[in-house]
This record gives C-alpha cells, structure tokens and sequence, in this order.
C-alpha cells in the first residue's frame, strides 16, 4: 500500500520537461535568496529608526512597483521575449538588492525599494510565459505546480536563513546574501537554458494574425476578478489569522508557526500528486477554480463554528486545500488563454491581480476585525466567497458559449 502510494507520488513528477526542472531550481534560488522582504518592516525600524508612517510609505512603494514592474514585464515580454527579460531582472534585482542597503535617506530608500521591486517582478510574467515555452501543453498544469513547489520551498527556507542571518551577522547582510543569490540565479539561467530549446508563444505573430488584447477578453477578466477576490480571502492566513491565533486562541509564536508550517507541508506532500488526479480526471479548470473558491471561504468560516482548538487545524487544512485548487489550475488558465493573444499582456495581468490584493487584501482583514471583530470578518469572508462563487459561475457559462460557438464555426466552415 505505501509502496503504491509512494510510486503514485513519483509519477505525479514524471513527465516534465528538463528545461522545467531547470525554471524549478532557478526559480527555488531566486526565491530563497529573498530573505530581505519578510524583514523589511523590521529593519526599517529596528535598524534605521523610521516611524510606522515612513514604513507604511515604504511598503507602498514595494507594492506599487511590484504591480507596475509585472505589467511593464509583460510588455516588455511581448516585445523583447521571455529568455531576455528574466535575464534583465535577475542581474539587475541583483545589483539593486546590494545598492539598496546604502540607501539611508528616507526618499531615496523609497525610491530604491520602488526600482527595486520594478526590475524584480519582471521576472514573473516572463517566467509564466516561458513555462508555456518550455512545457508540453498537457503538462501545462503540473509545470506550475512544480514552480509552485519551488517558490513554496524557497520561501519557507529564505525567512528561517533570513532570521539566523540577522542573529549572527548584519541587516546589511541580507541584502548582499539577496543580491548575490539574484545573480547566481541569472549565471545557472544563462548556462543552463537556452531560448532556442522553448517553443515560439506568439505563434500568430509569424502568420500575420492580429493578437488579442487581454483587455478585450471579456472570460478572462471575469478570471482575474475571480483572482483577486480569492487572493483577498486567502493573504488573510498570512495577516489576520496569525493575530487571531495570538489574541483569541492564546497561541505561542512556536504554535502559530507550526500551524502555518502545516500548509507548506501539506503543499509539498499533496499538491503534485492531487494536480496529476485532477488532470487526468478531466474536470474543467472553471470547475475546479469553483470547488476551491468553496473550499477556501470554508476554511474561514469554520472559525464561526467553535472555539475548540483543533478547528484551527481543520481550517488550516480547508485554506491550504483550496490554495492547491485555486492557485495551480489558475496559472494554468491563465497561460491557455494567453494563446489567444500576446502572452506577457495575458501573463502580466496575473500577478497584478494577486500584487493589488495583496495590497488592499491585509488592510481591509485588519480594518473589519478592528472595527467589527473576528465573527464579522470571518462573515464577510462567507459574502466574499459567494461572489466569488458567482463568478466562477459566470465564467463557465461563458467558457461554455465560447466553446459552442467556436464547435458552430468549424461546423461552418466545414460544410462551406
């Protein structure tokens, strides 16, 4: 029976491409080499004495450029290809990570947070579209699921080294640890993968065909509202929950951290071979992105339920669940559907949408709890997630119009 499930496991991975594991392992060291961000707010306090106000300017420069270095990495993409431009972003996050801790003047700290997050999430567009590069279509999924364990990983170790760093050396450290890993990342990319070896994305460029604008694609922003909505729901395990824990469940850091180390772990264990089911099962994604969307607010809503501790473990599951539903399938979609059209354009829009929820997500979190307490917020989270339901909804009805219509052409011309 384990041997069984162990080989399940296995072949969960098999069938990837080499220039996937590749992206893999480059993508693990980039973001492992991110060590800086879960300690930024500490080190403009503790380290260079700015006030709570300065830090919140601070962090709006960090999400402002991430949301315009995604968007300017899409077009860029389009225009100059993926290999080019995450090579740029590598070398130059690079070098800006270590400039950036000699930057002690308050605007200019901003400004260089704000160049800094600028060049870096270049990378994720053109990363999302080199996996369709390098991908075959049916592996598309697990392609991102893998990139998805990669980034897990590479979280999960970069705060914990981050931590050690900080307690036996300098803040200053980090930042040259950072930007040295950004480089090291940018040699293995350009020793190790070559552009020639991924498949042409914008395929209707050679024919002549005019490509789609992603904003003109009407399932396709009904999928980004579906985004940002579950990305609002979801960035609350990493903002209000932690408090909750804390302030109603009494719980210590080392409990706390144990809980949210429960979803990395079941990540890692469960995601790929639960993918490689689901693909086979041939559920449509729109489907899936509605089984997760329900799957998530639950792990919210069981809050409501009772104050037993062990419904901090069900939920952890519940959220963790609907994360592998949602977050995989999505980039999946997102990637099919950019053949539509210009791919960094489709690609770009993506992570904006998780950038602007992870701007406005925490804060909207910390305001209801302040003024309406916990039960409300986990409420609202219900309401959030029948909108989110309805959406889903929507884009399968839509999904399901586009196919027919497309089935009544080729029957068409077909006849003709």
């Amino acid at each position: 029976m384990i041997r069984r499930q162990l080989n399940a496991y296995i072949q969960s991975y098999q069938g990837l491409s080499r220039e996937i594991w590749l992206l893999a392992l480059i993508t693990l060291i980039n973001r492992a080499g991110t060590m800086v961000v879960p300690f930024l707010s500490l080190y403009l306090t503790a380290s260079l004495g700015y006030s709570l106000s300065e830090v919140g300017w601070v962090m709006t420069a960090f999400g402002t450029g991430s949301i315009l270095g995604a968007w300017l990495g899409g077009k860029l993409t389009d225009h100059f290809g993926y290999y080019k431009i995450m090579l740029f972003s590598l070398i130059g996050s690079g070098v800006v990570f270590i400039i950036v801790q000699y930057l002690n003047e308050f605007w200019f700290l901003v400004g260089g947070i704000f160049i800094l997050m600028l060049i870096a999430d270049m990378f994720r567009p053109a990363m999302y579209v080199s996996i369709r590069a390098y991908s075959k279509p049916e592996n598309n999924t697990r392609s991102v699921t893998l990139i998805r364990l990669a980034i897990n990983l590479g979280f999960s170790f970069g705060p914990a080294m981050g931590g050690i760093i900080i307690a036996t050396m300098t803040y200053g450290s980090l930042f040259w640890i950072d930007g040295i890993t950004c480089l090291v990342a940018s040699i293995l990319l350009y020793l190790l993968l070559n552009e020639k070896d991924g498949k042409p994305v914008n395929e209707q460029m050679a024919t002549g065909q005019k490509r789609q604008s992603a904003y003109s694609d009407l399932p396709y922003l009904v999928f980004l509202a579906i985004v940002f909505l579950t990305a609002i729901v979801f960035l609350q395990m990493f903002a209000t929950v932690p408090i909750y824990y804390k302030t109603i469940h009494h719980l210590s850091e080392g409990q706390i951290g144990l809980l949210l180390g429960m979803n990395g772990m079941l990540i890692f264990l469960f995601e790929m071979p639960l993918i490689n089911w689901l693909e086979k099962s041939r559920i449509s994604k729109a489907s899936v992105l509605l089984i997760g969307t329900l799957v998530l607010g639950m792990g919210f809503w069981v809050f409501n339920l009772s104050e037993w501790a062990g419904i901090l473990i069900v939920s952890m599951f519940f959220i963790t669940l609907g994360e592998m539903l949602i977050f995989p399938f999505a980039n999946s979609f997102a990637m099919e559907r950019s053949e539509k059209g210009k791919a960094g354009e489709y690609m770009a829009l993506f992570p904006i949408a998780f950038s602007a929820a992870h701007i406005i997500g925490p804060n909207i979190g910390m305001q209801l709890i302040e003024t309406h307490g916990y039960n409300f917020t986990w409420s609202m989270i219900l309401v959030a997630t029948a909108v989110g339901l309805g959406l889903c909804l929507y884009l399968k009805y839509r999904l399901n119009a586009e196919a027919h219509g497309n089935t009544n052409k080729k029957i068409s011309s077909a006849v003709s």
